[in-house]
């Protein structure tokens, strides 16, 4: 089952409370609240009230987007405690700094080992944690993100999944085929080669492909929506119509 969801960050510059309501509208069913912005790292009054406001709206806490990235600027510690107030099932963070054809080695055993640890932190307490797929980390590309999951190999290490614009549509449908058993949520958004965001419904050869192998794999899961054309409430809306439809033909 894949279900609806928004990113919040689509709109950093939106209230939370604007941000239920949209979502709400739109019939999207879940919100990954990010932790820059909307629920800031270890702001545990501001994740409890934006919990109640997703559920009295009739939303789901589908994640949260953590900028947690294995370095001195966050501690991992701060974003459990707000994801167990958000009532986030899952923290979302970034595979650390650097490109995997950049990183120095004792960086990356760094990243593994820390990886482990906060792993096994979050279990204890039923949290899953799933790594960015992601530019300019050790996940940028199917190969090192497939290398990082299997040398870490703790039951609660996860990936999320997202079309990442430097990757050919075989190396995208590639990439969900293999990380398919480590596989949580996706980030939905339709972008041309230079980065230039199309309205979603213009990718629909290319989503129709990529949701023919998602619906296939085991488990619940939420699509995403991240990132609108002119950070454009209408245009989310259109979009959020489009994967509501898409999902239905699989679901």
């Amino acid at each position: 089952m894949i279900l609806p969801g928004l990113v919040s960050i689509t709109f950093r510059k939106l209230k939370a409370e604007k941000i239920v309501s949209l979502t709400a509208e739109a019939g999207l069913t879940g919100i990954e609240w990010g932790g820059d912005i909307h629920v800031p790292h270890g702001n545990i009054k501001t994740a409890k009230t934006v919990k109640q406001m997703t559920l009295d709206a009739g939303l789901k806490v589908a994640a949260y987007g953590s900028y947690y990235r294995f370095d001195d600027q966050l501690f991992f510690e701060d974003v459990l405690e707000t994801a167990l107030a958000l009532g986030a099932p899952l923290i979302r963070i970034w595979a650390g700094h650097k490109g995997s054809a950049h990183i120095l080695e004792n960086e990356r055993a760094q990243i593994v080992r820390k990886s482990y640890e906060i792993a096994h932190m979050a279990d204890e307490v039923g949290v899953k944690v799933a790594y960015e797929y992601h530019g300019n980390t050790l996940t940028d590309t199917l190969e090192s993100t497939v290398s990082l999951l299997e040398e870490v190999n703790h039951p609660n290490i996860y990936s999320y999944w997202q079309p990442l614009t430097n990757h050919s549509l075989k190396q995208r449908l590639n990439g969900i085929k293999n990380i398919g058993k480590w596989l949580t949520n996706i980030h939905v958004y339709h972008w041309d080669e230079s980065g230039r965001r199309l309205p979603l419904a213009a990718g629909e050869h290319l989503w129709t492909q990529y949701m023919e192998l998602i619906h296939r794999l085991p488990e619940q899961r939420y699509a995403m929506i991240e990132f609108v054309r002119s950070d454009d409430p209408d245009q989310f809306l259109k979009d959020a119509e489009y994967l509501c439809e898409l999902l239905a033909g699989f679901n």
